[in-house]
């Protein structure tokens, strides 16, 4: 081994030994990860130009296909307040609607989630809590103490995470999730969306940036990449924007 090692440069050498560092101290991950689509909701939401019905329908189609099991795909909220969503009663007339998938409205959001409110919510019947970071500030280590909090209080098995990407650790954040248990997370395709009350806070962790780390983990998803980027690529040309997605921007390179 000392002789293989002394072949490479050291930078090299180093960037293996990291690498094995982090493989060996990782923790155990779920097998399965269950990805909460919330683009056609979450990322269409607060976009100034009204997107027009049928392609919100057509994307919400088009990531029917790709193998997600749950999309977001719309929220009935006042069109005073949200005027984007306020097509939500033609939009779940119009999608397909595919067996064996979810399609969930808005469930509102609450401000400053503390294991308190978390446990309350979970005796009154609420199957399923997602922890938002929706202003992305968030690190690994503020998600590690946040969930050690909320988990003695709540089951593993009802938390999700939502992670925005404003300062880059949307992908950090979701797998210091993993490593402790989570195993359902929320993501945009394309990295839409945003939040309208924190001035520079980006989208959300694109869902081709997740699909590709956990693919790179091991981690089963059921989810057609290729499909996925093409769902992206589709509703990027409809909003006349740039994907939000790493993973995105890469392929369309080479």
């Amino acid at each position: 081994m000392a002789a293989m090692m002394k072949a490479f440069p050291q930078r090299l050498v180093d960037l293996m030994f990291l690498r094995a560092v982090s493989t060996s101290s990782m923790g155990t991950l779920p097998k399965r990860v269950k990805i909460v689509e919330v683009g056609p909701r979450d990322g269409l939401q607060n976009e100034k130009n009204i997107v027009p019905t049928p392609v919100k329908i057509k994307l919400i189609d088009m990531l029917s296909e790709t193998g997600l099991s749950v999309i977001e795909a719309t929220s009935f909220v006042s069109p005073k307040w949200v005027p984007q969503m306020a097509d939500h009663t033609e939009v779940l007339k119009g999608i397909q609607k595919f067996p064996g998938i979810n399609y969930p409205v808005l469930v509102p959001n609450l401000k400053g989630f503390e294991a308190a409110v978390a446990k309350k919510l979970y005796s009154m019947g609420c199957y399923e809590i997602s922890l938002g970071d929706t202003i992305g500030v968030g690190t690994p280590g503020t998600m590690k103490d946040m969930l050690s909090t909320v988990m003695q209080e709540v089951p593993l098995a009802a938390l999700a995470v939502h992670c925005h990407d404003t300062y880059g650790q949307a992908l950090a954040n979701t797998l210091m999730a993993l490593q402790m248990g989570v195993s359902v997370v929320d993501s945009s395709v394309a990295g839409l969306g945003g939040c309208p009350y924190a001035q520079g806070a980006l989208g959300n962790l694109a869902t081709e940036d997740l699909v590709y780390m956990l693919e790179g983990l091991g981690i089963h998803t059921g989810v057609n990449l290729q499909k996925l980027l093409e769902a992206g690529n589709f509703i990027c040309q409809a909003l006349n924007r740039k994907t939000g997605s790493k993973v995105a921007q890469a392929t369309c390179k080479l």
